[in-house]
């Protein structure tokens, strides 16, 4: 079984959520003997192929972008040409682009397309693209979403209830680094033995101005984690709240991730807009053990997340209730000791690689089968024409 995976960004140019369940996915079903290869944009010159954890990474050049939208004209014939070679294309939604490329590329392959996000700011080039976006979604033969809660929220998932299916994203705590003593003594130093931790890109979606808001006045460490569009003026805003509490760390390696994610006390999400449909982050510290705090905007967050159980959950964009739910946890260590236990075994229960492979497997195999039913029913060979004779 050979699958190909279409996304804009991927390992090691960009390292994000969406990234980071591709990897995960490659990693797992590949044990299951599918044969993975990755198809991405990148503004590097080298773009030999590469081997990432066992699977292999084609990247063409990144041309241009248009409102976050990447393209790439030498993409187009990428597509065409190892999809051919592909049993499955496997699509990564949102990226404009990639609706045309299928188009553009021909490709006549069983699709699946993992619905990772509305489109929510962009309202004006929305507009323009709404009829190839339902273009695009009528033509697959298949639709994930991560959660039944953002198959319940979307009116674009709704409209396609009939061939959506959730598969929740899964982790593999083993994919991440074994901690050296060194390391954690390191953060452990520099940080404190009792912090609040945020980890991911600092985009506009995040809520994390309002996390800085709902911290003033405390005096509780909070230590944020990435880095990203937001960062100037984020450092700003703390500077003129005057938080002292506050640490900023940049891009880090996984080690130190790691490291802060088995130290954190807890985990401060606040993203307060739909485009943060799961919170990859969110389930890292599910699966270090720690207690969350998220916002209820309808999406995966409280999938993970769920309100009393595995931590707290608040209305977005409301720093007073965010500010009680920390001070809640700070000043309560038993029941987030509780809670970061329920949110490990919940971790255990619904959100592991192993679960999520073996479900894409299958859906793998079906959506082959299925084509290979329709062909044969048609009088039509494997390479798409009528047997000779």
């Amino acid at each position: 079984m050979r699958v190909l995976h279409f996304y804009k960004t991927y390992y090691p140019d960009s390292v994000g959520g969406i990234e980071q369940v591709i990897r995960q996915l490659c990693v797992g079903t590949t044990r299951l003997g599918v044969s993975n290869t990755v198809l991405s944009l990148s503004r590097q010159k080298d773009l030999a192929p590469i081997s990432v954890d066992g699977h292999t990474v084609h990247r063409v050049p990144l041309n241009f972008e248009i409102a976050s939208n990447g393209c790439s004209v030498q993409a187009l014939g990428a597509l065409a040409r190892m999809a051919r070679e592909a049993d499955v294309v496997h699509y990564h939604f949102p990226w404009p682009f990639m609706d045309l490329a299928h188009f553009m590329a021909r490709v006549n392959k069983p699709t699946v397309v993992s619905y990772h996000s509305d489109i929510v700011r962009q309202k004006r080039w929305l507009r323009l693209y709404q009829p190839l976006k339902y273009r695009f979604l009528d033509s697959v033969d298949a639709i994930v979403a991560a959660s039944p809660n953002y198959l319940a929220s979307s009116g674009v998932l709704q409209r396609y209830r009939d061939k959506t299916r959730v598969i929740t994203y899964g982790l593999d705590k083993a994919t991440y680094p074994n901690v050296e003593p060194c390391r954690l003594a390191h953060w452990r130093a520099r940080v404190g033995p009792k912090f609040f931790l945020f980890v991911g890109v600092l985009r506009y979606y995040k809520g994390l101005h309002v996390l800085l808001e709902a911290a003033k006045g405390l005096d509780y460490p909070i230590v944020i984690v990435g880095t990203g569009p937001e960062e100037a003026a984020l450092k700003e805003q703390a500077a003129r709240l005057g938080l002292k509490h506050l640490i900023f760390t940049g891009a880090l390696e996984e080690a130190d991730k790691a490291a802060l994610l088995s130290l954190c006390y807890a985990l401060a999400f606040p993203s307060h807009l739909r485009s943060e449909a799961f919170g990859i982050s969110l389930l890292e510290g599910a699966m270090y053990g720690k207690p969350m705090i998220s916002c209820e905007i309808g999406t995966g967050t409280t999938y993970i997340n769920r309100d009393g159980e595995t931590g707290l959950a608040v209305p977005p964009e409301d720093p007073q209730a965010l500010r009680g739910a920390m001070q809640a946890l700070w000043e309560q260590p038993e029941l987030a000791r509780r809670m970061g236990a329920r949110a490990e075994a919940r971790y255990h229960e619904l959100f592991t690689s192993e679960q999520m492979a073996a479900n894409y497997t299958d859906l793998y195999k079906e959506l082959v089968a299925r084509r290979a039913s329709a062909n044969a029913g048609a009088g039509v060979g494997l390479a798409g024409v009528p047997p000779a004779g």
